[in-house]
């Protein structure tokens, strides 16, 4: 590791717990300790002692047109140039709403947050309030921000770490939250027919993204949807990750399911802190001033999220923009695959569209249990390696990696050519 980053991690020790202000950040799942990073541009970061990095995390997703983006940093800057906050309506909120409308039909309303966090608790009180019921479902595996009664088999840091559920939720709020297996549409039937009465709302990332990358098997989504309808209890996907990414109108433009309430936020702020739910007119009526469901924002709708959120929108809006990164990915893809055949490792790759995943498991890993069963071990001495390479990729076996367009067939390459000697070595 490099001496200044080193020193600048034991210097944050002293200053935020466990020397950082997001557990996986760490580096406790892969182990060494994290290079603090000074800048970036197009696919590239470096770090404080001057390391060059080709970067597959892209803020954990939302720099799908890369680092520094010209656009987005001028739009940023004009913003700013007017005023940084002001708590009250702006067009510029209008402009991303219509933005993000125009991708998601299924959103007929909106309300601007700050974190896909408070997108997800949000939604969740407005289908309680809208159903008059208390229970929700979630699957096992997604992850959807860290609020309580959220944190119950959850993905991400959590699955990470090892910890399913935290430390300061109360009981018996968690258990008004229940779980069941991603994927399995009968454990998904059977608790709908005998308490579909109780579940105010499923909840679910479409593409499980905060496991790893595990996509839906076929008809499961189309069954979710037609099993809350029946119950009376709403849909939600959680688009966070998935959001303009795997598609312009995200996973349900991908499988053609359109839930009640969507969750967005990441690529939608460019960058920026920010996050969106939204949906059915009537269900998004719920929500006050309009109806009896609170939820308010400082600083929601933030001028300068609002701008990268608009400058990111408008660059996917061009022609070819998805076929490319469809292409950059599924070259990647390849990459990888020669790469572990040639070094007789087993790695399953999973990936939809510019979201990827290598498991040290034997396939499919098509739930929360195969997931877990992945050598979480080789995948820390896999990633370490990387790193040594210049490769950043995500510092968990149990994180998702992002291809943005301004990734080339250079990078690609050079990543391939990684890959092959760093699996060999293993």
């Amino acid at each position: 590791m490099s001496s200044r980053s080193r020193q600048l991690f034991e210097d944050a020790q002293c200053l935020f717990p466990g020397g950082v202000n997001s557990p996986v950040r760490a580096f406790r799942a892969v182990g060494g300790n994290p290079p603090f990073v000074k800048g970036g541009m197009g696919s590239r970061i470096w770090d404080e002692d001057g390391n060059e990095y080709i970067d597959y995390l892209g803020s954990w997703g939302p720099l799908i047109l890369g680092h520094a983006c010209p656009d987005v940093v001028r739009a940023v800057c004009e913003a700013a140039k007017g005023g940084t906050s002001f708590g009250a309506p702006t067009e510029t909120e209008s402009r991303l709403a219509w933005l993000v409308m125009e991708a998601f039909p299924s959103i007929e309303l909106l309300r601007m947050v700050n974190s896909g966090t408070e997108a997800a608790m949000s939604a969740l009180r407005v289908a309680r309030g809208f159903t008059g019921r208390d229970f929700i479902v979630k699957l096992e595996g997604c992850y959807h921000g860290h609020s309580d009664g959220l944190l119950v088999k959850a993905g991400s840091g959590g699955l990470t770490f090892g910890i399913p559920d935290s430390a300061g939720v109360p009981a018996g709020y968690a258990e008004l939250t229940l779980t069941l297996p991603f994927n399995d549409l009968d454990a998904v039937e059977t608790l709908l027919r005998s308490r579909g009465d109780e579940i105010a709302a499923v909840i679910v990332e479409p593409i499980a993204a905060n496991c790893g990358l595990i996509p839906p098997v076929p008809g499961f989504l189309e069954g979710l949807r037609e099993q809350t309808e029946t119950a009376g209890a709403l849909l939600i996907f959680d688009e966070v990750i998935t959001g303009f990414r795997v598609a312009r109108g995200g996973a349900q433009e991908l499988y053609g399911v359109q839930p009640d309430l969507t969750c967005l936020g990441k690529i939608l702020g460019g960058g920026l802190p920010v996050g969106a739910y939204g949906g059915r007119q009537d269900v998004m009526e719920c929500v006050a001033p309009q109806g009896p469901v609170y939820q308010a924002g400082t600083l929601a709708g933030n001028p300068l999220a609002m701008a990268a959120g608009i400058a990111t929108l408008e660059g996917l809006r061009a022609e070819g923009v998805y076929e490319s990164l469809e292409e950059r990915a599924a070259q990647l893809e390849e990459e990888l695959r020669s790469a572990t055949n040639d070094a007789g490792v087993t790695m399953t790759l999973n990936r939809t569209g510019s979201v990827f995943c290598g498991f040290f498991a034997e396939g499919p890993v098509n739930d929360f249990s195969s997931a877990k069963r992945a050598d979480a071990d080789r995948y820390g001495r896999y990633f370490r390696a990387m790193l040594a390479e210049g490769v950043n990729l995500a510092p968990s076996q149990f994180e998702a990696g992002f291809v943005s367009l301004a990734h080339t067939e250079e990078d690609v390459a050079l990543t391939g050519a990684a890959a092959r000697r760093v699996l060999s070595a293993l």
